[in-house]
């Protein structure tokens, strides 16, 4: 038998974010990132005593308890990444991983430019990923924690552009929240990222 989601602990250093207010981690993290940890294990709990008899792809308990998993389990991981991909004392990239976002996207400047445009343009989700198939870097937006999901490109850097990571500091304002996004990535732990998925 599996063992329950444990959620991560809140990083103290995560309320000095530049940008983005105590006030907005600590609602982001303790409602939405709890929750969806809280649901999951709710899910899995549910799944022990469901049957398996009789499925179809149309409607039973057990179909909407698997597709509600995946949404409540994704929540959880990518909140995950989210929250530590975050720093308040943000470096550069580092030479292999800036050589490498050169090499498959032109420049620095050209992969912002993508991934800011990503994170505009998803109603969820913007990922820098490390692609097995052709062995690139990609900027790719997930719509929904279960939906735009790439099973070969592992997530390397990611943004919640839900209302929820920004709306306490600037409204519906998407575009300052992106700004201040990029002012505090944590690259080391990126790079930790791109070795372990690409250069295992």
């Amino acid at each position: 038998m599996c063992e329950l989601i444990v959620p991560i602990p809140l990083n103290p250093t995560l309320l000095n974010l530049k940008g983005i207010s105590p006030n907005q981690i600590r609602q982001h993290f303790d409602i939405l990132y709890r929750g969806y940890v809280q649901t999951a294990n709710e899910i899995r709990s549910q799944l022990t005593n469901v049957t398996r008899e009789n499925q179809n792809p149309r409607y039973t308990e057990f179909r909407s308890l698997k597709v509600a998993e995946t949404y409540n389990v994704d929540g959880a991981v990518l909140h995950e990444l989210y929250f530590t991909n975050l720093t308040p004392c943000p470096t550069a990239p580092p030479p292999p991983l800036l050589r490498a976002i050169e090499k498959d996207f032109g420049s620095y400047q050209a992969w912002e430019q993508d991934f800011r445009a990503v994170a505009a343009a998803s109603r969820g989700w913007g990922a820098l990923c490390y692609d097995y198939r052709d062995k690139c870097l990609h900027n790719y937006l997930f719509d929904a924690h279960n939906v735009g999901i790439v099973a070969s490109a592992p997530i390397l850097l990611i943004i919640d552009v839900y209302e929820h990571a920004y709306f306490i500091d600037y409204d519906a304002h998407r575009a300052p929240y992106i700004d201040a996004f990029m002012q505090n990535i944590n690259w080391p732990v990126v790079m930790e990222r791109y070795q372990y998925s690409a250069m295992a």
